[in-house]
């Protein structure tokens, strides 16, 4: 029983976190149909941001925003690359992405920063609450976090500018002739995104106790297969749905993940049980409409 809690636990910490990185995948890949491969640059972004700073003495939350800020300025120079220069978008993301793997490694002055004997997040919310540290103070601090930004991304998704920007990616010219500037939408889109996954590698750095310039391998492949489990399961309609099936969608896959790596299976094969997971849910919905004899539109080539 232990040893299932234990599971729940992790796979719950890692999913609210984790989550934070699929909600900004989401953000590019499907609001603003930005394929941004960034993201594996600006996740240890945010971990050598916030680790650096931390230990320099700063204030471990303000240098988790400080993280937030970096992760937002990241996002902000792929989208100018995109808009301004018409580079694609496609490789406007892989050059930001080898772009910051040297500036992580100037922030860090090397391949990693270690954080075990420095105050972080974790530490301070551990202390507030009188617990010793450890997976409940873990998930206690994540939650806040996530909720915030569920609560501040659902309202502003709503508002005039939220809806231009999700209508960016549904019909760019049709916004334009509305007079929208979607140069700034995306410009928008893309700072956010990053942001949340800068956010996220902060917050990861802090909990596993150093920042590394090779973390953030694999973070856009988290992140879309998150999101592709996440509408396959759940079949969001709203806002609120939405962002609640990203979060699920990462709790389902590193549950998953996690069972795997309980079971024995080597690391090295996390990356054929994504594979596998994805194509299961993506191929359930296809086997019921042929079942059901439905038409069935041509494989998307994008």
């Amino acid at each position: 029983m232990d040893i299932f809690g234990n599971i729940l636990g992790v796979a719950c910490y890692e999913g609210l976190v984790f989550g934070l990185v699929t909600i900004g995948v989401y953000i590019t890949f499907r609001v603003l149909a930005f394929p941004d491969l960034s993201v594996d640059g600006t996740f240890p972004l945010g971990g050598a941001i916030a680790a650096v700073l931390i230990v320099a003495g700063v204030n471990p939350f303000l240098a988790t925003l400080a993280a937030l800020a970096g992760g937002l300025v990241a996002g902000l120079v792929t989208g100018l690359l995109n808009t301004k220069l018409r580079i694609s978008a496609l490789l406007a993301g892989i050059l930001m992405m080898v772009g910051l793997y040297s500036i992580n490694l100037r922030i860090m002055s090397g391949a990693n920063v270690p954080l075990l004997r420095e105050v972080t997040s974790f530490d301070v919310i551990a202390e507030l609450f009188g617990l010793r540290g450890g997976l409940v103070v873990s998930i206690i601090l994540v939650s806040v976090v996530v909720t915030i930004f569920f609560v501040v991304l659902n309202w502003f998704l709503r508002t005039e500018i939220g809806l231009a920007l999700r209508a960016t990616g549904d019909n760019e010219e049709m916004v334009r002739g509305f007079g929208v500037d979607t140069d700034k939408t995306v410009l928008l889109g893309c700072s956010v995104s990053n942001g949340l996954v800068a956010l996220a590698g902060a917050l990861v750095a802090q909990n596993q106790g150093f920042s590394d310039v090779g973390m953030g391998i694999g973070m856009i492949v988290l992140g879309l297969a998150a999101v592709i489990i996440g509408e396959g399961l759940f079949h969001p309609k709203g806002i609120a749905t939405i962002l609640l099936a990203c979060l699920g969608g990462t709790f389902v896959y590193r549950l998953f993940i996690t069972i795997a790596l309980r079971l024995g299976m080597a690391p090295g094969d996390l990356k054929l049980i994504t594979a596998l997971l994805v194509v299961a849910v993506l191929a359930v919905p296809y086997l019921q409409k042929r079942m059901r004899k439905e038409w069935l539109e041509p494989a998307k080539r994008w």
